[in-house]
């Protein structure tokens, strides 16, 4: 099938919104990670915690990531697998995904956690550049030290 000479530039704009929205959440640069969404953003936790998918503003979701990861020392998130799809103003990247999650400092000898999955996330194109607007994620499984925030 034919592709545009545009289409792999494309596929990697939208890709590395999606790169900068894990990085930024690693690097705790919280402006940077509200920048990756539209307003309003449809964040789906629901295979880890149950209940319904929320919809936030950009803020909201930085503020929540930004209390959340507070008690802990480093958040590494690592994706790969891209399956990337483009039409029109739109897009859906579907994606491998695992976080790591580590608290130094404490004297319980488990200091870290594993949450393994995968991602869907869907992209509108607006006047800024693509930006999110959902972001689900597809729980395999956690290991580690479940309790690593309440860790004395």
């Amino acid at each position: 099938m034919p592709t545009s000479p545009e289409a792999p530039a494309v596929r990697q704009e939208v890709e590395d919104v999606v790169v900068k929205m894990f990085v930024a959440t690693d690097e705790r640069d919280w402006p940077t990670l509200e920048s990756c969404f539209t307003d309003p953003f449809v964040l789906d936790m629901t295979s880890m915690v149950g209940g319904d998918p929320a919809t936030m503003t950009p803020r909201q979701v930085a503020a929540a990531w930004a209390d959340g990861f507070k008690p802990l020392s480093h958040v590494h998130h690592q994706v790969g697998n891209f399956r990337t799809a483009i039409s029109g103003s739109t897009a859906s990247v579907r994606c491998y995904g695992i976080a790591l999650h580590h608290r130094s400092g404490i004297s319980v000898e488990a200091k870290s956690r594993r949450f393994v999955g995968t991602d869907e996330l869907d992209l509108s194109a607006t006047d800024s550049g693509w930006r999110i607007n959902r972001l689900k994620f597809n729980l395999k499984f956690i290991d580690g030290n479940l309790a690593l925030e309440q860790a004395a």
